[in-house]
């Protein structure tokens, strides 16, 4: 009778560990870049990634800031959320050909991670970054403000949670955008080392 406590104790200690593994967040080395040109100049100094990956990444999150970036009913409510000069129509800045009426904001970088940890080994994904109005940036997926759209540091790899699709939703008016906190509020603040 003992030997079979011992056994079942064991599996349920060994599935214990697994689950608690599984609980526990992977980090990945992330490097935030204010635009192409940026990456591409790191990758020939031993950046995170390769220039095509800097392309691939860069390509990855203009898709994302198209179908995932904030909207708003107007040109105000979006420069309040991200300030002067940091929004466009739409229609600016989807190719295919946005709404006119229907404000984002633009592009003020991109992170990019890198889940098997090095140069050429592969990357996990990328994130469009946006000015949040206060000095700093924001991911898409608003679960992390940063200092600056340029750095690099270890950083949990739900940060690159593919954000909630905006495209074809209404916009934002004011009383959404302040009723949500806005945006760029709800994530915790990080900043990069050089």
């Amino acid at each position: 009778m003992r030997k079979r406590s011992r056994t079942v104790a064991l599996t349920i200690l060994g599935a214990a560990s697994f689950a608690i593994a599984g609980c526990r967040d992977e980090q990945v080395e992330a490097q935030a870049y204010p635009d192409l040109a940026a990456c591409q100049a790191a990758a020939t100094d031993g950046g995170l990634i390769t220039a095509d990956q800097c392309q691939q990444a860069f390509t990855e999150a203009e898709q994302l800031h198209v179908e995932s970036a904030p909207r708003y009913d107007s040109l105000a409510v979006c420069e309040e959320q991200h300030g002067a000069g940091n929004c466009g129509s739409e229609q600016e800045q989807v190719s295919n050909g946005g709404s006119g009426s229907i404000f984002m904001p633009l592009l003020a970088g991109y992170l990019i991670g890198s889940m098997l940890g090095g140069a050429g080994r592969g990357m996990a994904a990328s994130q469009p970054m946006y000015s949040n109005g206060q000095g700093g940036y924001t991911n898409a997926a608003r679960t992390s403000t940063f200092n600056s759209n340029s750095g690099r540091g270890a950083m949990s790899s739900q940060q690159f949670t593919r954000p909630t699709a905006t495209a074809g939703q209404p916009p934002m008016s004011r009383a959404t955008a302040t009723s949500r906190g806005g945006f760029g509020n709800s994530g915790g603040s990080r900043s990069f080392g050089g």
